[in-house]
């Protein structure tokens, strides 16, 4: 276990991805006000343990295929991380200081400014991109990178860039059961961020600011290859808000996939194998999530699938996961 470090020190020189074994945004406005409130009291002279990060650095076969993100690893030395635990914790941070670069930049007296010319004490809003959100490659500065995302295929990916992150030219964007989240958490801090604009004054938010990047401390742990991720995942996320058994059984699907050695699948097959369950998760959370002030629950809807499917009565309560992460979707 390395020393404690901050966001600021963890974002340095690094780019993470959530992978596809990772369930989407789960935060609620009761974990918000949770870290909202934390973050408020923190006096600004001393230290928050926030918790575990748990990284596994992303293989080059798989970066290379990162269009947008590869010339700031080949480049300028970055490192691709995917998150194993964490993400939670990191995404939340993310919007709260994409929500804090918007608020800058509604303030009058910055209205027209290029992000290079509007300050929050002395850090420049260019800086404060830069470092935590997005990174425009010289010398056309077209191409935007994100320091922080979701893997491509997940629905999430687009959502987060273009609603959240305000990227242009989004095309359609799918809303599903985890994009609720991440528009509510976004909504979250707006709302909050203008109040305490309004009752505090700019220096209260750039207290905010620092005591998010450089207060907040983080306990950061690199997997080693020889490290199971997917069982990991199952074990680390199993502690705050629980996974539900619909990711659960997500993950245990994809873990399958990649026990199968090259003779009884071979690789395009694996990898085919891979994106119909997760093609099959998105259209099961876009639908999930399609009545915005009525999301159903993954839980719900799992069970109803399994009476139907394996044709089991509901008195057998919650022997449905027991059954299926136990006898039916099993490494044996």
């Amino acid at each position: 276990m390395n020393e404690l470090e901050s966001l600021k020190n963890i974002f340095k020189d690094r780019i993470f991805k959530i992978p596809d074994y990772q369930r989407g945004y789960a935060w609620t406005t009761r974990q918000l006000k949770d870290f909202w409130e934390d973050l408020v009291n923190l006096p600004s002279n001393r230290f928050h343990y926030t918790g575990l990060l748990s990284l596994k650095k992303v293989d080059r076969n798989v970066w290379i295929n990162w269009n947008d993100e590869r010339w700031l690893i080949e480049d300028r030395g970055f490192r691709p991380f995917h998150i194993v635990d964490g993400q939670q914790r990191l995404t939340t941070f993310v919007i709260f200081i994409q929500a804090i670069s918007e608020k800058l930049k509604s303030i009058p007296e910055n209205k027209d400014k290029k992000d290079e010319e509007i300050y929050l004490g002395s850090f420049s809003l260019k800086t404060i991109k830069e470092e935590y959100l997005v990174i425009e490659r010289p010398p056309q500065f077209i191409i935007k990178t994100y320091k922080f995302g979701y893997e491509v295929d997940n629905p999430s990916f687009k959502f987060l860039q273009h609603k959240i992150f305000l990227q242009p030219d989004s095309g359609t964007v799918q809303e599903t059961f985890y994009t609720l989240n991440l528009e509510n958490a976004k909504r979250f801090f707006k709302e909050n961020l203008q109040n305490y604009y309004e009752k505090y004054g700019l220096s209260e938010i750039e207290a905010l600011f620092k005591k998010v990047t450089q207060n907040l401390m983080f306990n950061v742990y690199e997997i080693g290859d020889d490290f199971d991720v997917f069982v990991a995942f199952e074990t680390m996320n199993n502690r705050g808000k629980k996974l539900s058994n619909l990711e659960l059984l997500k993950n245990r699907l994809i873990y399958l996939t990649t026990l199968y050695d090259d003779k009884e699948l071979k690789n395009d097959e694996r990898n085919s194998l891979r994106e119909k369950i997760n093609d099959a998760w998105k259209e099961v959370y876009y639908q999930l999530g399609r009545n915005k002030q009525n999301p159903l629950n993954d839980d719900d809807f799992l069970v109803a699938h399994w009476i139907m499917y394996f044709q089991y009565s509901r008195e057998k309560g919650d022997d449905y996961i027991r059954f299926l992460l136990e006898q039916k979707f099993t490494p044996q």
